[in-house]
């Protein structure tokens, strides 16, 4: 398995900078920034429309419920930014309609030393954008937000977990949920032993390691199955059919 970079770069396009103000001094990812692991630079498209109100939007060819991006202010914004740091940025365009992300694109994603995200509003980009700018387009499911700036910081959250330095304990990006696709965690414990009569298993505080890792390997293969149970309806058809 390829290893993630040393660190990287986010350069974030957004009408609605503000919104990442709290996201990007909290917790790990303050601590990353403070060391250099991670950096996070945010853009205003705004700043590259033109007109005296700067718009950004517009009324859709054909008609139709509310506004689209337009398309030059976000070529300016990205053709602005992009020869601003090396290396060029792969440029990502969060969208529901984008392939879903998994942890296995995370893990592609995370050897790459810099991204560029691209946040949309209203009813999304006028398609120019796609067919020009061909960013890549992700998902993080079959569901819509209000814009792009949530899930730009679920794509940061997921892919910082996995560059060195970033987590306390590198092991807790190994063994844990989707390490493995369709793999979930096992179940975790700590003190006290007794919460409202329930019990931490006995296993856990026998001391006996081997055992303690084959009952959490077994209890992450009941975990999965109950996740991702066998679909019925799926047949053997090398079996064929009967008359």
């Amino acid at each position: 398995m390829l290893s993630a970079v040393a660190s990287i770069r986010f350069d974030v396009l957004t009408l609605f900078p503000e919104i990442f103000s709290g996201y990007l001094t909290q917790s790990l990812l303050k601590l990353a920034i403070q060391r250099g692991l991670v950096a996070i630079h945010l853009w205003n498209i705004r700043d590259w429309a033109k007109g005296k109100h700067q718009s950004v939007d517009d009324r859709p060819f054909g008609g139709g419920p509310g506004m689209v991006i337009m398309p030059e202010p976000v070529y300016a914004c990205v053709e602005a930014v992009q020869p601003l740091a090396e290396p060029p940025a792969e440029l990502i365009l969060l969208t529901p309609a984008g392939e879903r992300l998994t942890q296995q694109v995370v893990r592609q994603l995370a050897q790459i030393p810099r991204l560029m995200l691209l946040c949309g509003r209203y009813e999304g980009f006028d398609e120019r954008i796609r067919l020009g700018l061909k960013p890549r387009e992700i998902s993080i499911g079959d569901f819509v937000c209000n814009g792009g700036e949530v899930p730009a910081m679920v794509l940061i959250d997921t892919i910082i977990r996995l560059i060195p330095g970033v987590l306390g304990d590198a092991e807790s990006a190994v063994d844990e949920s989707h390490s493995e696709p369709g793999r979930l965690e096992y179940p975790q414990y700590t003190r006290p032993r007794n919460f409202r009569g329930m019990e931490v298993p006995e296993i856990l505080l026998s001391g006996n390691h081997p055992a303690i890792a084959q009952w959490r390997r077994e209890q992450s293969a009941l975990r999965s199955r109950r996740a991702n149970p066998p679909n019925p309806t799926d047949h053997d058809l090398s079996k064929g059919t009967g008359p």
